[in-house]
């Protein structure tokens, strides 16, 4: 059977298959509540019983004969029921949120962990403010139907059952004039779920919509203060925000017109009830003390059926929520771990590799080329040549189409992505530092280092001298994304991070090209310490970072176009040789008019 004609919450239930002996006892917790809060009217109806018929009451056949004594006997009851009565509803509440609070935490935990697993192009596709919605919002939506709306589905279905019984026993007649709303009730609430669960697909759709677009704005700030976009900004969020309400507008409305139409129903129960239970009473076939408990229980009975309503608008917004946590839960990875796993060497090679983001429209046509383990390898070429792209391939962020990528021989396809990565430190111009301390960050990759360990990876990165000068020194909170410090500053916690990882593969991926100067002698320096015994890997721009490279090869449209050391391609007088004049200035000396 396809996940799509199971019924969401089915699949939720098979989901947390872990939490169905708790979901089990706050159900029959809620049941016994239920039970209890059923029986006041009985005892009414046995109060009315006593005084009315006394010493031919049906207590009076238990043997309690005086009136009085059955009076007291059932206020004892009272007390006793409504005591029990309050102590389950107490484990009842308990019991539901602490289910909803264990599912809602397991359910967005596996849902993280299976994101983790999914492969980059996932993550290009969408906005982080929309998976935000899936991991967040939607499942607090799940949590508020099963603490409040799948309790109180338990205490209506409790309700029905019991009632039904008892004025079953009571009077079959009357049981089925006290029922009669009850078909109209169910096809009612059907055609209602019908309608409702469109509706509130749209409704997290916006929503999701809604947070991508709050959180693009949050993380895009400094660029919309600094072109003045503040007004059109707020003018695009109040659009997302108006199409949001709408369609809970719309929701809402179908929503509220649910419980004034039950309540009609009720009102027809209920009426009926009471003029057929009279008509009983009257011709001397239902007792007084019965008749008065069949007109209470009858209200509790069809009355909690009106709060239908807002337990149904709480299971469709559960459904469209679940559908969509789940729906997440079940995309395979494109990109699975092979089994493949020994220490690494260092050898890379890609092998007339040929690659896409979008069908069509290849970024690499046929490159090959080598970096022998130990050794320094570059890649230059103009934006947009595919030089990144060869990185996200070796850390198997996507897989090649044509060709292959190999790491001491081994096709990266086969090698257990764990191993794999662990043996590639990864330095890159877009440096991403997590909200926490400058030891954490530089840590990241090796929770485990001695402050020793960490102390030589700054010291190796040339980032020592700066970070005891900040506030704080290594417990200095560096903000989100780092923001606090320099892009300098970063760039060198990033090295020292690659550094403290200790990988066989150094993946430099235009390090220095955001830096200055003195940033990029510092990185410079740096390299030349940590890249001996190393394969590393660089792409870069400033060519003057990679001229001791021992091959350098060059990327154009997709394609190697040029390759060998720096001396032999400037000697060649290709695109290697035009690059390095653009950049030492000679090529514009040459362009410049006479005299200037």
């Amino acid at each position: 059977m396809s996940s799509e004609s199971v019924s969401p919450l089915r699949r939720l239930f098979d989901q947390s298959s872990a939490h169905r002996a708790a979901l089990f006892r706050a159900s029959l917790w809620s049941f016994a509540n239920k039970v209890l809060d059923l029986a006041p009217p009985l005892l009414i109806g046995l109060a009315v019983d006593a005084v009315v018929q006394r010493d031919a009451s049906w207590l009076a056949s238990l043997g309690v004969s005086a009136a009085f004594d059955q009076v007291l006997l059932i206020g004892v009851l009272t007390i006793l029921i409504f005591t029990l009565e309050s102590w389950t509803e107490y484990r009842a509440a308990v019991a539901f949120r602490e289910l909803a609070q264990a599912v809602q935490h397991d359910l967005r935990l596996d849902a993280y962990r299976h994101v983790q697993g999914l492969e980059l192009g996932y993550f290009e596709q969408r906005s982080s403010g929309e998976l935000m919605s899936v991991l967040n919002d939607d499942i607090n939506q799940l949590e508020r139907f099963l603490d409040v709306g799948f309790a109180e589905l338990v205490q209506v279905v409790t309700t029905v059952v019991f009632v039904s019984v008892w004025f079953v026993i009571l009077s079959p007649t009357l049981a089925l004039v006290s029922m009669l709303p009850m078909p109209f009730l169910v096809w009612g609430s059907v055609v209602f779920q019908r309608h409702m669960a469109p509706r509130y697909t749209v409704v997290r759709q916006r929503v999701g919509e809604l947070n991508a677009r709050l959180a693009n704005d949050l993380q895009g700030m400094a660029t919309i203060q600094a072109y003045g976009a503040e007004a059109h900004e707020a003018q695009q969020l109040e659009f997302e925000s108006a199409r949001y309400k709408e369609g809970n507008r719309q929701a809402i409305a179908l929503s509220a017109a649910f419980t004034p139409l039950i309540r009609m129903l009720v009102l027809v129960g209920f009426a009926a009830s009471m003029i057929y239970g009279g008509h009983l009473t009257l011709e001397g076939a239902l007792a007084a003390g019965a008749y008065s408990s069949v007109l209470v229980l009858t209200q509790r009975l069809l009355w909690p059926l009106t709060r239908l309503g807002a337990t149904f608008d709480l299971y469709q917004r559960a459904v469209a929520s679940t559908t969509r946590v789940l729906d997440l839960l079940a995309r395979k990875p494109v990109i699975t771990s092979g089994a493949h796993e020994a220490p690494v060497r260092g050898e890379v090679v890609f092998e007339d590799v040929g690659f896409a983001y979008v069908k069509g429209h290849p970024v690499l046509r046929g490159v090959t080329l080598r970096v022998p383990a130990g050794k320094s390898v570059a890649v230059v070429g103009s934006t947009g040549s595919g030089k990144t792209t060869l990185v996200k391939l070796l850390l198997r962020f996507y897989d090649v189409e044509a060709g292959r990528v190999t790491v001491d021989s081994v096709p990266v396809g086969e090698w257990k992505l764990a191993a794999l990565r662990q043996a590639i430190g990864i330095v890159s111009q877009d440096v991403y530092l997590f909200h926490g301390s400058v030891r954490e960050n530089i840590a990241y990759g090796r929770r485990d280092a001695s402050e020793a360990e960490l102390e030589e990876a700054a010291r190796l990165a040339e980032a020592s001298a700066f970070i005891e000068a900040l506030p704080h020194g290594w417990d200095t909170i560096v903000g989100e994304r780092g923001q606090r410090l320099s892009g300098g500053q970063r760039q060198r916690i990033s090295l020292a991070r690659a550094i403290l990882k200790n990988p066989r593969i150094l993946v430099l991926d235009e390090a220095t090209s955001a830096v200055d100067n003195e940033t990029e002698a510092a990185i410079q320096r740096s390299l030349a310490k940590v890249a001996v015994g190393r394969t590393t890997f660089v792409i870069a721009h400033r060519l003057s970072t990679i001229r001791h490279a021992d091959q350098i090869y060059v990327l154009e449209d997709g394609r190697v176009v040029e390759e060998g050391t720096h001396e032999s391609l400037v000697a060649r007088g290709g695109v290697y040789e035009r690059l390095w004049k653009v950049q030492t200035g000679e090529a514009v000396r040459r362009g410049a008019p006479a005299g200037s």
